[in-house]
């Protein structure tokens, strides 16, 4: 695990998925919502303390989990696909985007619609300290063993097809050798203690045969 990034514990309310904190240059990054436990808000507390400023992003539904009270008490604006925008109402600092969106240098946002309609990724890249060029992925890629993340067909997702054109846009959206690391908001259990994907996670992400995955079905034991 690098230096400046934490990951959180999975919880029900995101599907046992994964929530990270990023610290940078220009600002702590809270990518999806963890728990709100006494532990988790503590260290939050204590992260709004050293950064006034910072960003919540929301990588997809299964992500927002108790977004309302962890916004109340960081008080960051929440940048969330406006395809899921209206899941939030009345969330303070609520930012919607629509295809893609640069909160900060070094910082980009891209809307990959599949598993669910908001879904997006987060890069976080150049002058954001050694070793940043890191992809956030949401669900879009889940792991299935060490060292191994692919796009799965899940029950709840919301459309196969799309989720795979998603991949291909993000293949020619990031920049050549680009990510070093991934980091997936999927459980992390196939993974077997790592946390991240990589050094040269694009080579994976380049090596993904997609017109083989087209033809995946749903896993009937998927509880989404």
């Amino acid at each position: 695990m690098r230096t400046g990034l934490w990951l959180f514990a999975p919880h029900r309310d995101t599907h046992a998925g994964s929530a990270w904190l990023l610290s940078t240059a220009v600002g702590d990054v809270l990518v999806d919502c963890p728990a709100a436990t006494p532990a988790n808000l503590a260290f939050l507390e204590g992260r709004r303390q050293r950064q006034n400023e910072g960003w919540m992003v929301l990588t997809g539904r299964d992500g927002h989990g108790p977004c309302r009270q962890l916004q109340r008490l960081l008080g960051w604006p929440v940048l969330v696909q406006e395809q899921e925008a209206f899941l939030l109402p009345g969330v303070e600092r609520l930012q919607p985007f629509g295809a893609g969106l640069e909160p900060a240098p070094g910082l980009g946002l891209l809307w990959t619609p599949g598993p669910s309609p908001g879904a997006c990724v987060l890069l976080c890249r150049d002058g954001l300290g050694p070793g940043a060029d890191l992809l956030f992925c949401g669900r879009l890629l889940v792991p299935l063993a060490p060292g191994r993340l692919q796009p799965l067909r899940r029950r709840l997702t919301f459309h196969w097809p799309r989720q795979l054109a998603s991949l291909e846009g993000l293949r020619r959206w990031l920049p050549p050798g680009s990510p070093a690391w991934i980091a997936t908001g999927a459980a992390l259990g196939a993974l077997r203690g790592e946390a991240l994907l990589g050094p040269e996670a694009h080579q994976q992400l380049r090596q993904l045969d997609l017109a083989a995955l087209a033809s995946q079905q749903a896993d009937p034991a998927d509880l989404g």
